[in-house]
């Protein structure tokens, strides 16, 4: 093998006679290690922010500019430089490098494993897990292949330890890379996209777990090591429970935990991590599991998200990524041996994947360029395998390591990733109509799906009343549903977002001003998120955006964007005073409530809230009684399905009122003006009736076979015949039923609702809306309107 001009950090360490103490203390280094790493840090920071502006705009994702900053900064090009070389590669920084990239990887997977849609993986678990092995199984075959010709051709030793390595280094799938790829191309919370996520996580652990067992039965000691190690991770997990509660009680009034609290956690984790590490082990399954089992309630877990997603996104990916480019060698290839085993083993990773991806693909059904992005995805290289290399180094192989498997790794990883990265961004430019959110109204998405939506608060003001509305339509235990509460706080126009230096910050501040928006009302949501997410089970992601009105829509939309929710729920901009009148708030809640029935990208309702008489939350105590009111019309079908899940909700009794006229013959002659009209126009007005008229019918037949039948909901029919007998009726409906939901009725009234829109006050709730929102309306009920999206979306009245 040709030898190096640049030194491999690892050798050196390796070789060092002198004593841990003296290197790490750098007694004879004339340049401190510490620094030098610290420059590459830096180096790698400057040079990946430069690269991100120059490949942003041609879509490509951050990940391949922060490998692409460590290869420049590396000994492939500014490394080669004498004077560059003196100061990045010290002999001494190995152990800098080991001990950070421990600490690195400890933190992200133990994020990852904070972060993992636990639910999602749950219901997709076996598709997930046979297009995971698909890519894995291919892979290995071809893995063992090829490691006896590339073990041969390279003259290594080891052959059985490096024939593992050979089968890893194809068939993994870096999962930090794919999250973060996914994040950056903003298609994480599509279905392809955390189903990729899902997959690489069940590829990675499985490559990993292979791996340690494979470690585990070279000996009896090793084999009681590893009993040893799974015990302690238990143990942490079950510590992390009580200290975890113990951390909410001690700040019961407080945002978020101190960070004395979050590093002292931290460092359990981190512990744990570094015995198994020093034993010869990899500690990502263990890191991830912690993550996975942490408690997703209260302010620890809200606490270690914010500030471990900030650090990492932010810091720690992109030195670790970085640091992958900054050990590619160039050099390596000149010689025809390393460069024919390189290309060959590149050849058969993508080949593999592409191959056992599609296969598996096919065998379930997934549309062919899902299948395709899929296999490129599960193609990302650079993080077991580099781990993999650490334990080999520094146990198994440390006696006769040879540089050239190291630099063999390395270059495999940096350019499987450099040409996945850009083959995925040019896929999802290519179908960005596929790819992007799927505009599909409630109405027509069956109860058993998936049911995502985001609820917008403005203040804590009867907190408990929204979040029981969050879980009304969260439905039974089996309907799967993502919630978001998202906290609007209004940025008054004198004042500035600013962003804090670090010597600024106090105990569990931000690095913005951000967080000092919103006063105690942050508490207080807060604390009441928490309680009832831990007594009724279900996960509320939470986020704040601090806007000003001018403004605040539009980060409401490209939040519905990048979260691709299916409704959005507002507030309604009064709020009900103590004698039980609506008194208008700020007129800007209401402009930004109509901006966002304009240009929200989904279905969206509108809650009026009216307090203790109102809807709350169902309990055994507080049985809630809730009313579908059906004039008919896309709106009233919308909101009709977005019923369907209250229905089933347990401590909800719930009745479907439909309007009807006395007689089908005053309806349809009701619905159409003839007069001044072409006989053409009538026909056609006629037939979008009758259609209209069938569709509406189907669909309360469908609820009806569905859940009336069954006796999980009631059915009414209210006969009126004019404007008089449809306020009594409603007045009647708002005293007997806590919640009044509504559809906000944008197609040709019918008669029995027309005359109603006389007196309107708020068009943005249509008529039967806005009457039982009215001041004037002295009625109970909480009412929630809903409208159905549509590409044609228009509000009148408004502008």
């Amino acid at each position: 093998m040709e030898e190096l001009k640049l030194p491999r950090f690892k050798e050196f360490d390796l070789v060092s006679s002198d004593p841990p103490a003296k290197r790490a203390l750098c007694l004879d280094d004339p340049f401190n290690p510490l620094i030098s790493t610290t420059l590459q840090a830096s180096g790698i920071l400057v040079l990946s922010h430069f690269f991100h502006l120059i490949l942003k705009p041609l879509g490509q994702p951050g990940p391949v500019g922060q490998i692409l900053a460590g290869v420049v900064l590396g000994p492939s090009v500014l490394s080669r430089f004498e004077s560059v070389n003196e100061y990045l590669i010290q002999a001494s920084s190995a152990d800098y490098y080991d001990v950070f990239s421990s600490i690195f990887c400890v933190l992200f997977m133990f994020m990852f494993g904070l972060e993992t849609d636990i639910s999602f993986m749950k219901r997709n678990l076996r598709k997930a897990t046979i297009i995971a092995y698909g890519g894995l199984i291919v892979c290995s075959m071809f893995g063992l292949a090829a490691s006896f010709l590339v073990i041969r051709m390279l003259r290594l030793g080891h052959p059985y330890a490096l024939g593992n390595l050979i089968m890893i280094i194809l068939s993994n799938a870096a999962s930090p890379v794919v999250i973060r790829l996914a994040a950056e191309l903003k298609f994480s919370t599509s279905d392809t996209g955390r189903l990729a996520i899902s997959a690489a996580l069940i590829n990675e652990m499985s490559c990993v777990f292979w791996f340690s067992v494979f470690v585990a039965f070279m000996s009896w000691d090793m084999f009681g090591w590893s009993i040893l190690f799974l015990s302690l991770t238990v143990i942490l997990i079950v510590v992390n429970k009580y200290l975890a509660a113990w951390c909410d009680q001690r700040n019961r009034n407080q945002k978020y935990v101190s960070n004395t609290e979050m590093y002292f956690i931290l460092s359990l984790v981190i512990a744990v991590s570094f015995i198994i590490e020093e034993n010869g082990f990899n500690s990502a399954i263990s890191s991830y599991i912690i993550g996975l089992m942490f408690p997703r309630e209260g302010k620890t877990a809200r606490t270690l998200g914010i500030k471990l997603a900030y650090a990492c996104n932010n810091f720690i990916l992109p030195i670790y990524f970085g640091y992958i480019g900054f050990q590619f060698n160039v050099i390596y290839l000149n010689s025809y041996r390393n460069l024919i085993a390189v290309s060959l083993l590149i050849i058969l990773s993508m080949g593999g994947k592409i191959i056992g991806t599609l296969v598996a693909c096919h065998y379930l059904n997934v549309p062919a360029v899902d299948g395709i992005m899929l296999s490129f995805l599960l193609n990302l290289k650079g993080h077991a395998e580099l781990l993999v290399v650490g334990v080999l180094s520094k146990s198994i192989m440390r006696l006769y390591w040879d540089k050239s498997v190291h630099n063999l790794v390395v270059i495999v990883v940096v350019v499987n990733t450099v040409i996945s990265g850009p083959v995925i961004a040019y896929i999802l430019r290519r179908h960005e109509k596929y790819f992007g959110q799927r505009h599909t109204s409630l109405e027509f998405r069956q109860p058993e799906t998936e049911l995502r939506m985001l609820t917008c608060l403005y203040g804590s003001r009867h907190i408990t009343a929204k979040i029981g509305l969050i879980f009304g339509l969260s439905g039974s235990l089996v309907t799967p549903t993502t919630a978001y509460l998202m906290h609007l706080v209004e940025l008054p126009t004198k004042h500035r977002k600013k962003t804090l230096m670090y010597h600024e910050l106090q105990d569990g501040d931000q690095f913005s001003d951000e967080e000092d928006y919103g006063g105690n009302e942050v508490v207080e949501i807060n604390e009441a998120v928490d309680a009832l997410t831990l007594e009724n089970k279900l996960l509320i992601h939470q986020s704040k955006v601090v806007s000003s009105f001018a403004g605040m829509y539009e980060d409401v939309c490209n939040v519905i964007e990048d979260l691709r929710v299916s409704i959005v729920l507002l507030v309604f901009h009064k709020h009900q005073r103590l004698d039980g009148k609506l008194e208008s708030g700020k007129e800007g809640i209401r402009l930004t409530n109509q901006k966002v029935l304009r240009h929200a990208p989904c279905s969206v309702g509108i809650f009026i809230d009216r307090g203790q008489t109102g809807f709350q939350l169902p309990t055994h105590e507080s049985v809630q009684n809730v009313a579908v009111l059906f004039f008919g019309g896309p709106d009233d079908r919308e909101a009709l399905a977005c019923s369907k899940r209250i229905a089933v909700y347990p401590h909800i009794n719930f009745t479907l009122v439909r309007f009807l006229p006395p007689s089908s013959v005053e309806n349809n002659n009701g619905f159409i003006d003839k007069t001044s009209r072409s006989n053409s126009e009538v026909l056609m007005e006629m037939s979008n009736h009758d259609m209209e008229a069938e569709t509406d019918k189907a669909f309360v037949e469908d609820f009806c076979n569905r859940y009336v039948a069954p006796g999980q909901a009631k059915y009414e029919e209210k006969y009126v015949e004019n404007q008089r007998q449809t306020m009594e009726a409603l007045i009647g409906f708002g005293q007997r039923f806590s919640l009044v939901i509504v559809g906000k009725g944008r197609t040709k009234q019918s008669p029995i609702i027309t005359g109603l829109s006389d007196w309107e006050e708020c068009p943005e709730l249509g008529t039967v809306g806005d009457l039982l929102a009215s001041s004037d309306f002295n009625i109970n009920a909480s009412v929630l309107v809903i409208q159905q999206h549509s590409s044609k979306t228009t509000l009148s009245g408004d502008d």
